[in-house]
């Protein structure tokens, strides 16, 4: 496929999020241009605060070499960006030159500064005589002040092997100003036969080209790279993006057979390539084997997200981790976030900056148990963790807590309850779980809530792929469902399964 013609399949699907394409005479440029296309990855921009955001691209003309360096070899090249209120890019609120370095795969992470608060931007990118395609992104509002109401999606887990983007692709439709990605960006297996589509590389990754290639063949997806170009990202890892079910530093089995030196060198490379593919701020850089991602967002005075960090830090799994009956799992000493992580997430929610305090993070959140146990590598493994946060919140008047999470390839909906034994306890929160872009196949449709009866504050379940739309406002938070009803084939449309409104100042779900 020519340069010009993806090119154009981008730009149409950005389009359709009200993304205007270039003008012609940018495909006239990059027609005429003497190397290849370098911008097969698209653009993206992420972490907004009230005057700046993240502006992200990696040069990659053949995304899938196998030395992960996407055809760019081992030069330097100079990218130029630009900041337009408008998509025509007539006239200009920032530009500057930035060096994509092949030490970091041609990747690059502008801070575009001096914007105005709560404020709709274009932006792109120029190098090697190619435009890049055109992205949309939005400032915060300033301290103090809500803003307009804020359309944030939220999704995660996107197997490539399983399914098709479309869930992408409808997350962009709907126009969002914000979207989070709460982890299982890539996922690090190597290739199954009989799958829609195939992972480049027969074996699992385990190197920094191996990771880098991975990333480059999920960006080079039209529908992810529309989503990203809708609106700026917040994001934040789970366990597929080193390895499966990883707990800190401990692996949960030795396939691939590792070395401690190279269990070391692949977390390493892991996050030297998450840092590189996604639209972070320079704090965010991975040193050797640890990366710092849990970080707070200020949305004006509407919102504050709090992305947690679910796998890093976390103890082993209890039990040998599974879904088990495991009293270890309510011992204090054990901390799924970790105990300096703790320690911030609830100095954070003593702040009181924002109307809604929403934490993004991982992993199930609210209690589920049946006669054969809970699973132990969600909250429920953690179990004393859960409940320091939980009382952190009411014993630091947290008025509206949401928790945001992905992980289990299912919708769900869930009150939080301050005592768990007691199911009349009072409601605390509320839990909003995203099924899977793609994780998990078509699913089968199926809505009756598991386990209910052991678990009466669960209000959802539905088993089909998707994202969450939110209507955040200062007086309410409304969470739709979304659902596709295949991904096995690419296309299908997006519908509405269920819709919830949390009102402020009462936690709890209530059914639209």
């Amino acid at each position: 496929m020519s340069p010009i013609s993806r090119r154009t399949l981008v730009l149409g699907g950005l389009a359709a999020a009200g993304v205007t394409a270039l003008p012609v005479r940018s495909a006239v440029i990059a027609a005429t241009a003497a190397v290849p296309y370098p911008f097969q990855l698209g653009v993206a921009s992420g972490d907004p605060d009230s005057s700046s955001v993240v502006l992200w691209t990696r040069l990659a003309p053949s995304p899938l070499n196998a030395d992960g360096l996407g055809g760019m070899g081992t030069a330097d090249v100079t990218v130029d960006w630009q900041v337009s209120t408008t998509d025509t890019f007539a006239t200009l609120v920032a530009s500057g030159s930035v060096v994509a370095k092949s030490a970091s795969a041609h990747s690059v992470h502008v801070i575009a500064g001096g914007l105005n608060p709560d404020f709709d931007y274009f932006y792109r990118f120029r190098a090697q005589g190619h435009l890049s395609p055109v992205g949309r992104t939005r400032t915060a509002p300033a301290a103090g002040t809500n803003g307009r109401d804020l359309v944030m999606a939220f999704a995660s887990c996107a197997h490539y092997e399983e399914g098709y983007y479309t869930a992408y692709r409808r997350m962009a439709e709907d126009n969002p100003g914000l979207i989070l990605h709460l982890g299982d960006y890539i996922y690090e297996y190597g290739a199954t036969t009989g799958r829609p589509r195939l992972h480049a590389g027969a074996t699992e990754i385990v190197s920094l080209a191996d990771y880098r290639r991975r990333y480059a063949q999920y960006k080079s997806d039209l529908d992810l790279q529309a989503a990203h170009a809708a609106a700026p990202w917040i994001v934040v890892p789970d366990d597929h993006e080193v390895e499966n079910n990883r707990a800190g530093n401990i692996r949960a089995d030795s396939t691939p057979a590792l070395t401690a030196a190279q269990w070391t060198a692949r977390q390493a490379a892991a996050y030297q390539a998450y840092y590189e593919n996604m639209p972070l701020r320079p704090a965010q850089v991975n040193g050797g084997a640890a990366i710092q991602l849990y970080r707070r967002l200020q949305w004006g005075k509407l919102a504050t997200f709090h992305m947690l960090d679910t796998r890093q830090y976390r103890n082993d799994q209890a039990c040998g981790d599974g879904w088990k009956v495991c009293s270890d799992a309510d011992l204090a000493s054990r901390s799924l976030p970790g105990n300096a992580q703790e320690t911030w997430l609830l100095n954070g929610l003593n702040e009181h900056t924002g109307t809604w305090d929403i934490i993004g993070q991982q992993v199930f959140f609210a209690r589920r148990f049946n006669a054969t146990g809970a699973s132990m590598d969600s909250w429920d493994g953690y179990r004393a963790s859960r409940a320091r946060i939980q009382q952190g919140w009411v014993d630091r008047g947290t008025r509206n807590p949401v928790v945001l999470t992905g992980d289990v390839h299912r919708a769900w909906a869930s009150d939080l309850k301050q005592d768990y034994a007691n199911a009349n306890s009072a409601t605390i929160g509320s839990e909003l779980v995203c099924t899977s872009v793609s994780s998990g196949g078509d699913g089968d449709g199926a809505t009756a809530i598991p386990d209910v009866g052991t678990n009466p504050w669960l209000k959802f379940f539905n088993n089909r792929r998707g994202y969450v739309r939110t209507t955040i406002s200062p007086t309410q938070m409304r969470a739709d469902f979304r659902a596709v009803a295949k991904v096995s084939e690419h296309g299908a449309a997006a519908t509405t399964v269920k819709s919830f409104v949390i009102q402020e100042g009462q936690p709890g779900l209530q059914a639209v």
